[in-house]
């Protein structure tokens, strides 16, 4: 395994439909978006925002559970944007 793939860790995507874009690890083993890990990024950032109540292995199974777990996710990092805590990640990347 590769030793930049931690939970909170704070990645970049290079290649696919999201390249460029700023990513969250919640797991290793489950994701709610499957990606190579060779196009990962690593940056040296975190976020500290706990996931791993809403993505567990039997949220993925089914397609109703994952949209919930997607929702929950996407209500937990607006929460974050809102209190103005870790700007960084939600600004766009400067190449």
């Amino acid at each position: 395994m590769v030793k930049f793939l931690k939970p909170n860790k704070v990645v970049i995507l290079l290649q696919g439909r999201y390249a460029g874009r700023k990513v969250v690890i919640s797991r290793v083993e489950a994701f709610v978006k499957l990606v190579n890990y060779q196009h990962l990024m690593p940056t040296r950032y975190t976020l500290n925002i706990d996931l791993k109540e809403v993505l567990t292995a039997d949220s993925l199974q089914s397609k109703d559970k994952k949209v919930t777990a997607c929702k929950e996710t996407k209500k937990r990092l607006e929460e974050r944007f809102k209190t103005g805590k870790n700007c960084w990640f939600f600004t766009k990347l400067g190449f």
